[in-house]
């Protein structure tokens, strides 16, 4: 797979909810703080503002845009940020999974959401990279194929929510996750300044040596021999690695192996000598000092208790 494609298999989307609403003005509705939660939502018909907590500024969204928030703050919604919001609690019930609300008899804008969260503290190497708002315009030539690709999702999802036929829940699950990759892949390529492994994936150079790592992580790579599968020349490969990454090519080497010796601490029962042979480790004590340094805690005491790796943003 693809190193986004890798990080997002960690990552495990989970505790899905998809719901839609059709307000006619004017209308607000305030959201909870959606705890470790992402929320996605598309813009169907019409226009409405967004603001979220912590954030200055509110956010004029309109026909095509989709937001993300992948932090899980409180929002409000509406055609006017003046106007008294309803509650979202007491509007969406958690047990009409898939419903479209109609608020003041709809018309003005149409919205399609998904909420879910993200297991394993593989998360915080997406989430933490990410602002707390994201907002996708349907903007750019040069990513009209994704954003077709997007609006595609959106269509279906609304489609799946009026009809809520057997097998929706399924289907809605995937298709959030879908709106969360075309998001993230429109977001990679519109932010040339973000810096981590995620805004380098649009390097066509370093994205290689970072395809390369993932492809195999046990292999003992070399900033040399990276440098040559990127075609660049050592040097400038390596500053151009840790300009874009934020770390040395050895560091992003390092964390992706006791990423996924993580993974397969949680959910596999290898013994640690067999999964440090696994990830190019010959001495399960060389592995053990790595994976402390990185994770924070020792092999055997990981699963015991909730660590995450204090990953670049």
């Amino acid at each position: 797979m693809d190193p986004l494609s890798d990080i997002l298999s960690l990552i495990k989307p989970d505790n899905y909810l998809s719901a839609g609403f059709d307000a006619g003005a004017p209308w607000a509705i305030q959201f909870p703080d959606q705890g470790k939660n992402i929320k996605t939502g598309a813009i169907v018909k019409g226009e409405c503002w967004i603001s979220v907590d912590g954030i200055a500024e509110p956010v004029l969204l309109q026909t095509g845009d989709c937001v993300l928030l992948p932090h899980g703050r409180a929002f409000l919604m509406g055609s006017s940020l003046d106007q008294p919001p309803i509650h979202a609690q007491g509007t969406f019930k958690p047990e009409r999974y898939g419903h479209i609300r109609t608020i003041n008899g709809g018309g003005d804008c149409v919205v399609a959401s998904s909420r879910f969260g993200l297991a394993g503290p593989q998360a915080d190497l997406l989430l933490n990279m990410l602002p707390p708002i994201v907002v996708i315009r349907d903007r750019h030539e040069s990513t009209r194929g994704q954003s077709s690709q997007l609006r595609y999702c959106i269509e279906c999802t609304m489609a799946e929510m009026r009809r809520n036929d057997p097998g929706s829940k399924l289907i809605l699950q995937h298709l959030a996750h879908m709106m969360l990759i075309e998001a993230l892949r429109l977001y990679m390529n519109d932010d040339a300044k973000g810096v981590g492994w995620f805004f380098a994936l649009a390097d066509p150079k370093i994205s290689i040596a970072i395809s390369a790592i993932h492809a195999n992580p046990a292999h003992g790579w070399t900033v040399e021999e990276l440098a040559q599968t990127a075609a660049m020349s050592r040097s400038a490969f390596a500053a151009k690695f840790r300009d874009k990454v934020g770390e040395s090519p050895m560091a992003y080497l390092t964390r992706w192996r006791m990423l996924l010796a993580g993974e397969k601490l949680r959910t596999s029962r290898e013994p640690i000598s067999q999964i440090s042979l696994s990830l190019g480790y010959e001495s399960e004590s060389a592995f053990s000092t790595a994976f402390k340094r990185v994770m924070g805690c020792s092999p055997r005491g990981y699963g015991k208790v909730e660590t995450a790796p204090e990953l670049k943003e």
